[in-house]
């Protein structure tokens, strides 16, 4: 079964960038995940996976959680079956382990309202750790 792997996480100080991608283990198809909305969510230490980001399946469509509108960028590259998060300004708030899904676009920006678990969409990856120091 075709899995979601996330890297690029890592330890920086407040205020530096990192760079988070997402993409499917094993063989695929190209354009696997070409008609999925690719998603962002996190959680933090003790607390609740959190929504980070949206990005609809032709690229068109983005959403963000206020936590981080104005510093967080989502971007896709289907030819690479490949999900990015641009993370810029980092606070120390934003340290958690940060997972990446795929789903319909609706299901990604309301599951929380739905009260499921996003491990429910239909593709789920491991996580990696962002932690930001001070």
């Amino acid at each position: 079964q075709v899995q979601l792997v996330e890297s690029g996480g890592g330890l920086v100080q407040a205020g530096d960038s990192l760079r988070l991608s997402c993409a499917p283990s094993g063989r695929t198809s190209s354009d696997y995940f070409s008609g999925y909305a690719m998603g962002w969510f996190r959680q933090a230490p003790g607390k609740d996976h959190e929504f980070v980001a949206v990005i609809g399946r032709d690229g068109d469509r983005q959403f963000y959680s206020d936590a981080v509108k104005g510093r967080f960028t989502i971007s896709r590259d289907d030819a690479r079956n490949t999900v990015y998060l641009q993370m810029n300004n980092l606070k120390r708030d934003d340290t958690a382990v940060y997972y990446c899904a795929a789903d319909s676009y609706v299901r990604i920006t309301t599951i929380e309202q739905l009260d499921l678990p996003p491990n429910e969409l239909a593709y789920w990856g491991q996580g990696t750790q962002v932690t930001v120091s001070s």
